[in-house]
């Protein structure tokens, strides 16, 4: 059994708190794990949780254009979550559930070895990137941590309540398309 399908394993069977009581599935990542970008969201909405996949629905759709749009295919990334199971009513996750779920993302994280790691909203950035990081004011601004470049977008579910974001999250867009293009040797940007 490989690191991935021991770690998958163990998140699957999670019970560390209480997301777990109420979740249909976990929703481990995917993509590919060779990948040298990782997506990272806060959690599972409904959709997720019902088919056990990040970013299924409307926003899923959106992030699939997003990717497009700068020549990137979702099997060429890797998208996670900071929690793995969806907290109810879509509210944002706890930081006892944060605290609970890190711990695999990490080991994701370890095991994938990113270039660069994006963020999208601000939970993730909050979580991943520093504490009181601000989207409005920061997105698209990228740093370097751990020897790992990261950066923050708008997350697709806000694009979809606040199309107004949309061109903002175009230069963001833009911008990452650049970063992969200096420091990924092995992520295809191609356009169909």
């Amino acid at each position: 059994m490989s690191e991935w399908e021991k770690l998958e394993n163990e998140c699957r069977s999670c019970q560390a708190c209480a997301l777990s009581r109420t979740r249909k599935n976990v929703v481990f990542g995917v993509g590919s794990r060779e990948a040298e970008v990782l997506f990272i969201g806060e959690g599972p909405g409904a959709n997720e949780d019902a088919e056990g996949v990040p970013f299924v629905g409307a926003a899923g759709k959106l992030l699939d254009d997003m990717l497009e749009m700068i020549g990137l295919k979702r099997e060429a990334v890797y998208i996670a979550n900071i929690v793995k199971c969806r907290p109810p009513q879509n509210r944002d996750p706890l930081n006892v559930e944060k605290d609970a779920c890190i711990g695999y993302l990490r080991r994701q994280v370890a095991l994938l070895r990113p270039k660069i790691i994006v963020c999208l909203g601000r939970i993730a950035a909050m979580e991943l990137i520093r504490e009181n990081f601000k989207i409005t004011r920061e997105h698209g601004q990228f740093c370097e941590k751990n020897g790992v470049l990261m950066t923050a977008m708008y997350h697709p579910a806000a694009l979809l309540r606040d199309g107004s974001k949309k061109p903002e999250a175009f230069v963001d867009l833009k911008a990452l398309q650049e970063k992969i293009r200096e420091v990924c040797v092995r992520t295809p940007i191609e356009f169909d």
